[in-house]
């Protein structure tokens, strides 16, 4: 048998090490808590009382966590029926399975 040079390792083990770090990474940016909202921030509704798109989606992240229309409208300090409105919306919308909007 022909004499067989022996493997060089370091290439592989330096390309493993890249991956790790990029796994870390990843999984560091998986890690970071969900973003806290607010009912009772000013900003979720204008000037004529009317919910801004930061309002709406936080009715619907109360819907997500399972809250009641009850208690979503007086979180949000809402009607009954403007609640039941944004209810129907969420459900439409894909319930907890829709796309989230970004809260700024």
């Amino acid at each position: 048998m022909p004499d067989r040079k022996p493997l060089d390792t370091k290439p592989v083990l330096d390309l493993i090490a890249s991956i790790e770090a990029d796994l870390q990474r990843l999984k560091a940016m998986l890690e970071v808590p969900p973003e806290v909202f607010d009912p009772a921030n000013p900003h979720n509704k204008a000037a004529d009382g009317k919910l801004t798109p930061e309002g709406v989606e936080c009715c619907y992240r109360m819907f997500d966590e399972g809250q009641s229309r009850y208690s979503v409208a007086r979180a949000m300090k809402i009607s009954f029926a403007a609640a039941t409105h944004r209810f129907n919306a969420w459900r439409k919308a894909g319930g907890a399975k829709r796309k989230m909007a970004l809260m700024g």
